[in-house]
């Protein structure tokens, strides 16, 4: 049972003090019986008191408010974790059997969501594809990996030519991406196939194997696979994510799984920094280096409000709820 102790460092920086910080984070790991958490720590600029809850989607979510003028807000969270490897498909149903399994899901509320797909310009083209895969008499397992390998070898890892607000369009244009790009077209392709998909972001602890993403957040996909469950599958790295691969949360896409998002008042210019360091039980460690990223983070003019500091945070969150919607 491999065990990972995994600092995660969010820091902004503003060209001048801001005020009204309004944030929500997804920081805290997924825990069932593949994975357990044994310790967690959360220190965030300014000490606010945080309010924790789970959505709709089974993640644990932190809300805060920091309301004094500052330049630098800074979110640390320490943690370690325990995983257990999952058992692979054993395949003992027929193909037919499966796929007829998976038919009965359509209208099953936990999961309808992860079956919806996004209709974009080169829909059509995208559905050819996914169907030459159906014809033969493969299982969902078996289609579930075809895919995986489609998207890494037909896909460029590429940092850069993408954020956080691209839409599928446009990276199935170009063909490149990173691993929230790749996981975004798996999604795409295992919906169309009638296959439920989640969107997943985590940590993947490799211990300096060379692999994409290794030492940095990351994003893969679970598959749903009749007679067995979540699969986790890894398009950046055309492999099954098991026992490496913490998972932090769970969603149809990244806007359900950002592990920062918020709004503040005061200018819009601000500079985010992002660190990630990964150590393992034998005494090593990966260290990325701090980088700048992509985010959610959402400046508002500043606007005199009327009322307390409980009806001000709420419209701040309102006005990340219409963000959200927006994309």
């Amino acid at each position: 049972m491999p065990e990972f102790k995994i600092k995660h460092i969010t820091k902004y920086t503003y060209e001048s003090p801001v005020r009204e910080s309004v944030n929500h984070i997804i920081l805290y790991p997924i825990e069932d019986q593949f994975q357990s958490v044994i310790k967690h720590t959360l220190k965030i600029s300014g000490n606010p008191k945080v309010d924790v809850f789970t959505d709709y989607y089974g993640n644990k979510i932190g809300f805060f408010a920091y309301s004094e003028r500052h330049r630098e807000l800074e979110i640390y969270s320490e943690l370690t974790v325990a995983t257990i490897a999952k058992e692979l498909p054993s395949e003992t149903m027929f193909s037919e059997m499966q796929w007829m399994e998976l038919e009965k899901l359509r209208y099953q509320v936990p999961y309808i969501d992860y079956l919806k797909w996004e209709a974009f310009n080169e829909l059509d083209e995208l559905k050819k594809i996914t169907e030459q895969f159906l014809q033969s008499d493969l299982t969902p397992y078996r289609v579930a990996m075809d895919y995986c390998q489609y998207v890494y070898g037909h896909f460029k890892y590429i940092q850069g030519v993408t954020t956080v607000q691209t839409q599928i369009d446009e990276i199935w244009q170009i063909k490149s991406g990173v691993c929230q790009d790749f996981a975004h077209i798996l999604c795409q392709m295992l919906r169309m196939a009638k296959i439920p998909a989640k969107y997943v972001s985590g940590y993947i602890c490799p211990n300096k194997n060379g692999i994409r993403g290794e030492g940095a957040t990351h994003a893969w996909v679970e598959a749903y696979i009749p007679d067995y469950g979540w699969l986790g599958l890894d398009p950046t790295n055309n492999c099954i994510a098991n026992e490496t691969y913490v998972r932090l949360a769970l969603g149809r896409s990244f806007t359900d799984c950002s592990p920062v998002k918020g709004v503040y008042k005061g200018p819009s210019n601000h500079k985010l920094t992002v660190q990630v360091i990964i150590g393992y039980d034998n005494g090593t460690s990966d260290t990325q280096e701090p980088f700048a990223e992509e985010n959610d983070l959402i400046a508002v003019s500043v606007i005199p409000t009327q009322g307390n500091s409980y009806r001000r945070n709420l419209e701040l969150m309102q006005q990340i709820q219409q963000q959200q919607q927006q994309q």
